[in-house]
Order: C-alpha cells, then structure tokens, then sequence
C-alpha cells in the first residue's frame, strides 16, 4: 500500500478503511500496475482518498471514478 494512503486511513473505522484498501487494489489492478514501487500507485491513492471523501460508498464505483480521473491527467 502507498505511503500517502497508509498515512490517510490510519485513524478510520475498520469498514472504511476496507472500502478504501479494496478501491484502491481494484484500481492498481484495472490500471494493469504491478510495481508497488511506481510512482503511479501515489497518484492512485490521492485519487482514490478524494474520491473517497464523496458520498460514494461502493468500493468498485470509488474505482471507477478514479479511473475516471486519472484518464483526464
């Protein structure tokens, strides 16, 4: 797991910190990223730490939006 959304999810519920831990691997996984060294997996978790402060709940569609998001850049 990224440094930065280690740091982010420290102090949440067990279940949030599971939503966010699962949307963040979904989106590792869609993106084909498997160096959990490459500089994009911080830029994922940022992605996916804003778009986890949004009223959406579901893990996959926390993915898709990042991946949304991370197409524009």
């Amino acid at each position: 797991m990224s440094t930065y959304l280690h740091t982010q999810i420290r102090q949440m519920k067990p279940t949030e910190i599971s939503r966010i831990v699962t949307a963040y691997e979904r989106t590792l996984h869609a993106l084909s990223v498997k160096d959990r060294d490459d500089p994009l997996t911080e830029m994922v978790a940022k992605t996916i730490s804003k778009v986890a402060q949004t009223d959406i709940a579901d893990p996959a569609e926390i993915s898709a939006q990042a991946i949304k998001q991370l197409e524009v850049r």
